[in-house]
Formats: structure tokens, sequence, C-alpha cells
């Protein structure tokens, strides 16, 4: 049996996903990995409360055998472009380079259609970045 880990369990996105891999007995162990207290009386589910601004303190929980990368956020609700990116860019490659140390099968990550390094929208440029 494997364990996924889910990274924006509480999105649109990352929601539905939870629930497909719920029902998937393929996996046995889920883990969520979330900012603020969340609670689950399923028997496969883990919640792992993560600092995102210290992903490092974490390395010991980032290990299983699929991880899906769903966080992501607007401009609307973090204006502060430093912090945009932070979210939208830095965290998802360095969940993504714990998860290659940490010699995890696969890394999912929701990015977006049109997402281009050289994109005009700092949205579709940062998903590319990501990509990349």
């Amino acid at each position: 049996m494997k364990t996924a880990l889910i990274f924006g369990s509480s999105g649109l996105i990352g929601s539905q996903l939870l629930k497909l891999i719920l029902y998937n007995n393929n996996y046995s162990n889920i883990k969520l990995f979330v900012r603020s207290g969340v609670s689950s009386s399923n028997s496969k589910i883990e919640i792992i409360k993560t600092d995102f601004h210290n992903l490092e303190n974490h390395r010991h929980s980032i290990v299983g055998d699929d991880c899906f990368f769903c966080i992501g956020t607007t401009r609307k609700n973090n204006p502060d472009k430093k912090e945009y990116i932070r979210i939208e860019h830095n965290i998802p490659v360095e969940v993504a380079k714990i998860a290659r140390e940490n010699l995890i099968k696969s890394f999912t990550y929701v990015s977006s259609l049109g997402a281009n390094l050289n994109a005009l929208s700092l949205y579709l440029k940062n998903k590319g970045q990501t990509e990349e």
C-alpha cells in the first residue's frame, strides 16, 4: 500500500483530489500538510500542521510514495508581490526538492493552462517558472 502527500487539500482542486485518493484502494495513508488545525476522523488521514515559512522543519514528514501540490493564491489575497511569489513559486519548488531528496516516487504540481516563462502575466509567468 502507498502513502500520498497532499499540499493544498482544502482548496478547490485539492479537496476533490483528497476525495479521490480517500476512495482509492492503492493508498493506505494520506498525509495532509496544512497551515491551521484541521481534524479528520478517517484513519487513513494524518494531519501535519506545517510552517510554510520553514519547510526544512518538516523534511522528516515529507516521505511517502506520491506527492501532490495544489497550493495556490491570488494577487487579491496576497497583494504583496514577494509573498505572492513565495507562495506561487518558492514553496512548490522547495517541496519538490525535499520530495526528490526523500525519494518520493512522483510529484504532481497543479499548474495552469497557459503557464509560460515568458508570459506577461505574473500568474502565468510564475507557473511557467515553477514548472521549469
